[in-house]
């Protein structure tokens, strides 16, 4: 493909090779009229003259020979130890003495796909779904999550000021008791398959008394966001086995599905929501305490759902696959 100055398309150099050899015009007349040097218009006379119409269009700029390219049987461990041991090129690299450069040239020559693409433990590619229309699936998981003492935990004041607030944290008391501040909080989410969507509680456990409560306040959640909720995904958790969870969605007409056991990619969605909940919100700032984190819970969430640019929706926010969503633009 022509670069973008170039002064001549195909056509334009079929004409002028037809000027100078047809029609016989000296080579500098040509170049004048169609605005190249006398050197370009001979290139194009000359290989219309060995090739005709089909020697008009753009060469590859690969080179015959390749001297200093990686041996075939460098080639070969490079491919076989991606196969075997399903290594990126550094570590790769690291083990056959090579550049890593040189690694991921040979892989990208074969065609490899990337690591993020397989399933670590087949080597095969990751098949990727998603359901028609909202409410056809929903993914609900839930994910354990360290509280913050206040005045900041170890990953911002450091290890020895954070043990410091943990401390003084888990003595202060309220109503004359002592308050079960410091220790784990637990996200219990509930995502669209389709539009990702997402609800998300904060809960102090993940019993199943909790996971029941949760999910009847998930489920109108999403039925005030007109979405009709057909099936729900879960993993094995003892939460979700028991006839409590299970009656009241079979009494809503919602069937249960479940993931397949120390496999959490199908329930992957869920997965990928709760790092992303991690990194732009659980640790995205220094928190001075747990009660500033969870104020910021709710101005992040309607964010990730209204404004956030999510890449799997081509640059849209999940509120744009639901028809009528009140709230995109506040």
């Amino acid at each position: 493909m022509p670069h973008r100055n170039a002064p001549l398309s195909e056509t334009g150099r079929l004409r002028l090779a037809r000027c100078v050899v047809d029609d016989g015009w000296p080579l500098r007349r040509a170049a004048e009229r169609f605005q190249v040097s006398p050197t370009t218009a001979k290139r194009w006379a000359d290989r219309y003259r060995a090739q005709g119409p089909a020697g008009m269009v753009d060469r590859s700029s690969r080179p015959l020979r390749s001297p200093r390219r990686t041996p075939a049987p460098v080639e070969r461990k490079v491919l076989h130890l991606r196969a075997k041991r399903r290594w990126g090129p550094a570590r790769i690299a690291g083990r056959l003495g090579l550049a890593a450069s040189t690694c991921h040239a040979v892989l990208a020559r074969a065609g490899v796909a990337r690591l993020a693409h397989l399933n670590r433990a087949t080597g095969r590619p990751v098949r990727r779904y998603e359901h028609a229309a909202p409410g056809d699936l929903v993914h609900v998981d839930v994910k354990k999550l360290g509280n913050i003492p206040d005045g900041g935990g170890w990953r911002t004041r450091g290890r020895q000021q954070g043990k410091r607030n943990r401390a003084a944290t888990a003595g202060v008391t309220r109503n004359h008791r002592r308050a079960p501040v410091i220790g784990y909080s637990y996200l219990h989410t509930a995502i669209d398959d389709h539009s990702r969507l997402a609800y998300t509680e904060i809960l102090t456990d993940e019993t199943r008394e909790t996971a029941v409560a949760f999910w009847h306040r998930a489920h109108a959640w999403f039925t005030s966001c007109g979405i009709t909720v057909r099936r729900v995904l879960t993993d094995n958790g003892a939460a979700y086995k028991s006839h409590l969870w299970r009656d009241p969605l079979a009494t809503a007409g919602i069937t249960i599905k479940k993931t397949r056991p120390y496999r959490p990619q199908t329930n992957g969605k869920v997965e990928r929501f709760h790092r992303t909940l991690t990194e732009e919100w659980a640790y995205a700032k220094p928190y001075s305490s747990e009660t500033a984190r969870r104020a910021a819970l709710p101005d992040w969430l309607h964010a990730y759902n209204h404004h956030r640019a999510h890449t799997a929706l081509g640059g849209h926010p999940p509120a744009s696959r639901v028809p009528n969503l009140t709230g995109q633009n506040i």
